[in-house]
């Protein structure tokens, strides 16, 4: 039998694309909105078994907030939070607000679904591999310096990292290559290799991990080349 689930994600492409994929697998998904003032207000009146709650900034203070009165005024509803490679902070958060699993935005849905069957069963949901990066992260903060954002943004050259921007700006090829000054055949094979470096299947994951690390709030385009000028007529 499937799960009751909410979906609440700030990002309301990625939220209805995971709704949709849990509704395929036969769950019961009984909205998806983007997080705001009245997001627990909405949470609390649909009182889900399990609440997905998406965030891109979970070490940021007040992001848990919702997920806090969530758990104070309906606490039989079990929230999962859904975010990037998380730090310590993150993770400590999270669970701090009320929280009993947190789950990588990147994860495969067989992951999420495991993560809601442990929730609604009142198990911590959450994989001994990410405990186990927070516990080592805590020992050694210096090992890993850089968020996940900035390691992906070094993945890519500079004409990769504008194709991407364009993706998640909704581009497809064709425009892609009009605004770039290249051949259409180029675009794609730029798309492709940009698929390839960040990990990801499609277009819209990748638009949506852009968006969740960060990452294109960095996003530096190569300068345009100047227009050469011929010696001025006299």
């Amino acid at each position: 039998m499937g799960v009751r689930v909410m979906v609440v994600d700030e990002h309301r492409l990625l939220a209805e694309a995971l709704a949709s994929a849990l509704k395929l697998r036969g769950h019961r998904v009984l909205a998806a909105a983007a997080p705001a003032a009245g997001a627990a207000e909405l949470v609390i009146g649909r009182a889900p078994e399990v609440c997905l709650f998406g965030t891109a900034t979970p070490a940021e203070p007040g992001v848990f907030e919702p997920v806090a009165r969530i758990r104070r005024e309906r606490p039989q509803i079990a929230v999962v939070v859904l975010g990037p490679v998380p730090n310590p902070r993150g993770i400590a958060a999270a669970f701090a607000s009320g929280a009993c699993g947190y789950v990588r935005q990147d994860e495969r849905i067989e992951g999420v679904e495991r993560a809601l069957a442990k929730a609604r069963a009142g198990e911590v949901a959450i994989s001994p591999q990410l405990l186990q990066g927070a516990f080592a992260e805590l020992l050694n903060p210096a090992a890993q310096p850089d968020d996940e954002g900035s390691r992906l943004l070094r993945l890519l050259t500079p004409r990769e990292v504008e194709v991407l921007v364009r993706v998640a700006e909704g581009e497809d090829t064709r425009l892609i290559a009009a605004g770039m000054a290249i051949a259409p055949s180029t675009a794609r094979t730029h798309v492709q290799r940009v698929l390839m470096k960040l990990g990801v299947g499609s277009r819209l994951e990748a638009a949506a991990l852009a968006a969740r690390t960060g990452l294109l709030d960095r996003a530096v385009f190569p300068a345009p080349e100047p227009v050469a000028q011929g010696p001025a007529g006299r």
